[in-house]
């Protein structure tokens, strides 16, 4: 395919992605309210929650809630073998956030995701029910309420509180074992098999926005801080190649968005949240996201070749292949432009994190395609 046809092709992509999403909010603001599925946190009374988990539960009281990319709270229920809390997450309450979700896909995403997936996994909150309404594109995710210490106290950390090497391994673990699960079993083209819902970042239309974002999110932070953005300039200025440079095979299932946020520690062993941004890919993409984002850059410096091998051992040892030592080191590297990115766009636009949470992930993503010479890597190979 020529440039000009591939251009072509995603911009149409991206049109039909839009008037997707579009579509969905208007259907909804007709006919939604007419629609069996639940649309507020409100809406969840015990005759609700017994047909979306399949049990029969008897009283539901709200704990407490919050609202992002989705609205979620935490309820206490009553019933015949239901748990005494769970953690719920609905669509966002704005129209202009559940446009933003229908670009990333997040809630067709990780209800899949928890549908189809997640049974085969460790290190995953247990799902209780879901439902997803293609035609609103509203939904609702039961999934067990890791704030219940019944179950051992989990720990949470951010960016401001990093992990530090023997918890990255832990990490690094789960990553081997989520890549490892599904080594081999991804279709060659998307939308073949039952696999085949899953691409990769690069192949997403709504990438076709990113590159726009990142120049607006550089001149917005270079106007208004010293952080030395300019770093990224090339990729910046080259983002489509660069991407589906590092998004080249093999492939397996990641989870996408594995930043220290979506991370939790629970008897010794770690876990993952969010599962809204499953994408087939590279495991470089996702180690390099998540080593360069959960640690200080002294702790990632120190140990990232020995957590790479850790990676490797681990890996192999669920039944993947065996990944060669040069070219992961060498993809890893490349692969940091994706903490790069995705802090630079979350800081630039603003909204999505707490500021000082996500200024803390682009210094440490700067500072990545610094020592690890990543645009130097990138412009040889483009």
């Amino acid at each position: 395919m020529s440039v000009l046809s591939e251009r072509i092709t995603s911009a149409v992509g991206l049109a039909s992605h839009l008037g997707r999403g579009v579509r969905r909010i208007g259907t909804d603001t007709l006919i939604g309210r007419l629609l069996p599925l639940p649309r507020t946190i409100g809406d969840l009374d015990p005759a609700a929650m017994s047909s979306l988990m399949g049990r029969s539960v008897t009283s539901v009281a709200v704990l407490d809630g919050d609202a992002g990319t989705s609205s979620r709270a935490r309820l206490a229920l009553t019933g015949d073998g239901v748990p005494a809390t769970v953690f719920v997450k609905m669509a966002a309450e704005t129209v202009a956030t559940r446009l933003m979700g229908e670009l990333g896909n997040l809630a067709d995403t990780e209800t899949r995701f928890y549908s189809r997936l997640s049974a085969e996994l460790t290190g995953v909150p247990r799902c209780h029910g879901s439902r997803f309404d293609p035609r609103t594109g509203r939904f609702v995710l039961i999934l067990e309420d890791l704030a219940d210490a019944s179950a051992g106290p989990c720990e949470f950390p951010d960016t401001l509180h990093p992990i530090d090497a023997d918890r990255a391994a832990l990490v690094v673990e789960l990553l081997a074992r989520l890549h490892a699960t599904f080594w081999g079993r991804l279709p060659g083209h998307r939308g073949a098999g039952p696999l085949g819902w899953l691409y990769s970042a690069s192949e997403d239309s709504a990438s076709l926005l990113t590159a726009p974002l990142l120049r607006t999110s550089a001149r917005r932070l270079a106007e208004r801080t010293a952080l030395p953005v300019g770093r990224g300039r090339f990729i910046d200025e080259n983002y489509r190649a660069a991407a589906a440079l590092i998004d080249r095979g093999p492939h397996t299932v990641m989870h996408g968005d594995a930043h220290p946020g979506n991370l939790y520690f629970r008897a010794g062993q770690a876990g993952l949240l969010d599962w809204q941004a499953v994408r087939r890919g590279h495991p470089s993409r996702e180690l390099a996201y998540t080593l360069t984002t959960s640690m200080t850059v002294e702790g990632r410096r120190g140990s990232q070749r020995d957590l790479l091998e850790v990676y490797r051992r681990a890996l192999a040892a669920g039944g993947g292949p065996e990944l060669d030592r040069d070219d992961l080191w060498d993809r890893y590297r490349q692969a940091a432009l994706y903490p790069y990115v995705a802090t630079l766009i979350t800081v630039g636009m603003g909204g999505m994190q707490v500021e000082d949470i996500a200024m803390k992930g682009l210094e440490r993503a700067l500072e990545a395609l610094d020592d690890l010479e990543t645009v130097a890597l990138l412009e040889k190979n483009l």
